[in-house]
């Protein structure tokens, strides 16, 4: 289980997003103080959903397709995450009254799916590599 290169990518993902929001925040509002993931309930609610992904994939390593149709949903999900920085970045553009600065926090989503992309990938080549050595017996 371990020692697949897509297990790596995936606790990796894990670690993207269920640890890194709680260190880097989303932005900094004016009073100096930062604004985490867990002041909007929609945000919390993703990011949950993201790392419970993640951690059904590397569960379920025996069942490739299964795994890699969750590795998917979760990239779909990433995709809704970043949808929903981006909207709101734009939204509050530059200096207003509310924020003073874009955290790096925001840019977790494209990590995420970055690495769950490669995640697919190496479930996609070891799906092949099977049904390969399957067709020789």
């Amino acid at each position: 289980m371990i020692q697949r290169i897509q297990t790596i990518y995936l606790l990796l993902a894990f670690v993207v997003t269920g640890i890194l929001p709680f260190l880097f925040p989303l932005w900094t509002m004016n009073n100096a103080t930062d604004y985490f993931f867990v002041q909007n309930q929609i945000y919390v609610v993703l990011l949950g959903l993201s790392t419970t992904l993640s951690i059904i994939s590397i569960i379920s390593f025996k069942k490739r397709q299964l795994q890699f149709v969750i590795g998917r949903l979760n990239i779909i999900l990433n995709l809704i995450l970043l949808g929903l920085f981006v909207y709101r970045s734009l939204n509050l553009s530059g200096e207003t009254v509310l924020v003073s600065e874009k955290g790096i926090g925001m840019f977790l989503p494209i990590l995420a799916i970055v690495l769950l992309v490669l995640a697919n990938k190496a479930i996609k080549k070891d799906e092949d590599l099977v049904k390969s050595v399957d067709r020789l017996r």
